[in-house]
């Protein structure tokens, strides 16, 4: 794996449970348990500012498709609102990018197929409401 992902304990948790549902393909919950097995465990204050994370505002770049776009990412609790850019912590793209940081690029088998992702940015997003 090009990259060790960065995961508190909590992160870990929701992906190993969702892994447990069987609630993505085979191909992606092989990757997710690779990047489990590797990842690096911190506790929440410990997590770098720029490591995508829950209430994490990222800017994501598609190369394969040539577009940037925005995510905020909060708890499955919340109401996705893709218009407002919200979408859950357990959505495709939070799946395929969380506890990774800022310049990290990668590829990734998405249902429509395989895309080569790049996070530009990572901000704290304050205010999930």
């Amino acid at each position: 794996m090009e990259y060790n992902v960065v995961f508190t304990t909590g992160i870990s948790d929701m992906i190993r449970e969702h892994l447990r549902r069987k609630l993505v393909n085979p191909q992606v919950e092989n990757l997710l348990t690779e990047e489990i097995r590797n990842m690096e465990l911190v506790s929440r204050k410990e997590l770098p500012a720029d490591i995508v994370n829950i209430n994490r505002k990222v800017r994501v770049k598609n190369h394969t498709k040539g577009t940037e776009q925005d995510y905020i990412f909060l708890s499955s609790n919340f109401r996705e609102k893709p218009k407002k850019n919200k979408y859950s912590i357990l959505s495709s793209m939070a799946l395929v990018t969380l506890g990774r940081k800022t310049g990290d690029r990668f590829t990734w088998p998405f249902d429509e197929g395989e895309m080569d992702i790049e996070i530009l940015s990572v901000e704290d997003y304050s205010n999930p409401n």
